[in-house]
């Protein structure tokens, strides 16, 4: 009955125990994120010191790690010590009444105190009374679900012939369950978002208690599922933005399962609800997360599963989610939690960071090669800057001829970035922190990138002068009508190197980038000494 008076059901292991072996290479987190790591687990402060082979513990002895800090979602965390980047300049507007207030609501919109709401929403659902019985807890609209010891029945999915997804019929009355007191009142009462991308509703409105316990019960499964599982219901697959809606959602829900010391470890499954097979230019993100093959329904098709532990994630269209619908208050930027996510998918991917190349400004243009949102004067644009002695000009194509990791390498080490409305500017998400992302034209939607741009904290700019753009037609919806990202443009070249003046001017006086600027400086220093003295000593000898 201890189960009972747990706030949060731990799913990915044993209780951790001082004896336990850690393998120190499964925490692979950036050293940005070692301090928050090892204050959640303060028991692995002194594991590691004892530790010979423990690579932390030149971290943990120096300066950098700060034993007080945390996410700012833990149970024993501190508000002055929990990470937090938000700006809100000038005056407070809208709906607030003050500064705190107004920085408050960004916080729980956006960063950390997000995760944290979501966690203190979390209620059982499915109660365990022995250790073997099966558990289920959820949060508010069924947002995120955990559980251990369920089954899901897929039997039914062997007489659908036709490849699937953004479905909300793949389950039936039982066809998810375990063996626990249900509260089923209490989980119909969250069932309200039943749509395939908002909520977990459409499979969790069927949740039965099973007669069995479904792992103890030999012939109860046909398949049993030892690695912890987290189902995913992803967003277009083949659009940069949306697909990092996934991503994104999948960082937070492993913040909001952080219960256990390999929280972070890369060996779990990833099973996509559909029977596509998983393809996408961005694939290789998921190497981020887990070492094991992506899996979807079709792997499990005509069976009965039973997973040990099971995880069903924040989703990508959630009301008041992260960040396809996140609502962001007038005048704040800078989430942690968005800066985190960043460093998070750079360090896994082992994206190669250069340092700035000072005096030089490092701009990226961004040509695409689509239908619409075409620059016609492209060429005129790239020559205005090309040859300006401040800048390194590189004009590219995130298209098939690069990979994923060539094109955040060549993103991670740009100063501005440059772009048409599109979901190619979704790689603003891992520019430098003081770098410009330059949304040439918004085609009528000046939102959307803005607002992620103040997500994570970059600097952003679009087009002034709309008397300087000429487009080629009124723009021809396909569904009807006009509209003005159906279109291509040109643009006075003129007026587009001011712009990007302005842009450039913006990284060289962020106080990271003059950072870089005072190291470079001092090193040219050292550098002419070690050339002057053997010069010197030459004419002395002689």
């Amino acid at each position: 009955m201890f189960v009972l008076n747990l706030p949060v059901i731990i799913l990915l292991s044993l209780t951790f125990h001082p004896n336990f072996g850690i393998e120190w290479e499964t925490i692979d987190l950036p050293e940005e994120h070692l301090s928050y790591y090892f204050n959640n687990y303060p028991q692995l402060i002194e594991q590691c010191s004892d530790d010979e082979k423990c690579p932390y513990k030149e971290f943990l002895a120096s300066s950098s790690f700060d034993r007080k800090a945390c996410w700012g979602y833990e149970p024993n965390c501190r508000r002055e010590n929990a990470i937090n980047k938000v700006q809100c300049l000038g005056d407070h507007t809208g709906f607030v009444s003050s500064k705190d207030t107004q920085i408050d609501t960004f916080y729980h919109q956006t960063d950390f105190g997000y995760i944290k709401d979501q966690i203190n929403g979390m209620r059982i659902m499915c109660e365990p009374i022995f250790h073997p019985d099966s558990s289920l807890e959820c949060n508010e609209y069924l947002r995120f679900c955990r559980g251990r010891n369920l089954m899901l029945n897929l039997t039914d999915l062997i007489h659908r012939q036709d490849p699937y997804r953004y479905k909300i019929d793949v389950l039936k009355e039982g066809q998810i369950g375990g063996y626990c007191e249900l509260y089923e009142k209490r989980l119909q009462g969250q069932a309200d978002h039943v749509s395939a991308l908002q909520s977990w509703a459409p499979e969790m409105r069927f949740f039965k208690r099973t007669t069995k316990r479904p792992l103890e019960e030999e012939g109860f499964c046909d398949v049993v599922v030892e690695k912890p599982t987290y189902l995913m219901k992803i967003d277009a697959s083949i659009n940069m933005y949306h697909h990092f809606c996934d991503f994104f959602n999948l960082y937070a829900s492993l913040h909001m399962n952080n219960t256990h010391i390999d929280a972070w470890k890369k060996d779990f499954n990833i099973l996509i609800w559909e029977t596509f097979t998983y393809e996408s230019p961005f694939e290789e993100t998921f190497k981020a997360f887990t070492s094991n093959p992506i899996l979807d329904l079709k792997h499990f098709k005509g069976k009965v599963v039973c997973f040990k532990h099971l995880v069903m994630p924040l989703l990508p269209r959630m009301i008041f989610g992260l960040y396809y619908n996140t609502p962001i208050i007038a005048g704040c930027e800078k989430s942690a939690l968005f800066q985190s996510f960043s460093e998070f998918i750079l360090h896994r991917m082992r994206i190669p960071f250069e340092p700035p190349k000072v005096p030089k400004i490092r701009v990226t243009f961004l040509s695409r090669k689509t239908k619409y949102r075409n620059i016609l004067n492209e060429q005129d644009l790239y020559d205005e800057i090309k040859d300006n002695p401040e800048y390194d000009v590189r004009r590219v194509s995130y298209g098939p001829n690069l990979t994923f990791h060539e094109q955040l390498t060549i993103t991670r080490n740009s100063d501005v970035f440059i772009g048409m409305h599109g979901a190619g500017l979704t790689h603003l998400l891992f520019l430098p922190n003081w770098a410009t992302i330059f949304e040439l034209y918004h085609c009528g939607d000046p939102g959307c990138y803005r607002d992620l741009a103040r997500l994570r904290g970059v600097h952003y700019l679009t087009w002034e002068n709309a008397s300087t753009i000429e487009a080629e037609d009124e723009g021809h919806h396909p569904e009807g009508g006009a509209h003005p990202k159906f279109t291509n443009y040109s643009f006075d070249p003129k007026e587009f190197a001011r712009m990007v003046a302005k842009a450039a001017q913006h990284v060289k006086e962020h106080e990271e980038y003059q950072k870089y600027v005072e190291e470079t400086n001092q090193l040219d220093d050292i550098t002419e000494v070690q050339i002057e003295t053997p010069v010197k000593d030459i004419h002395d000898e002689l």
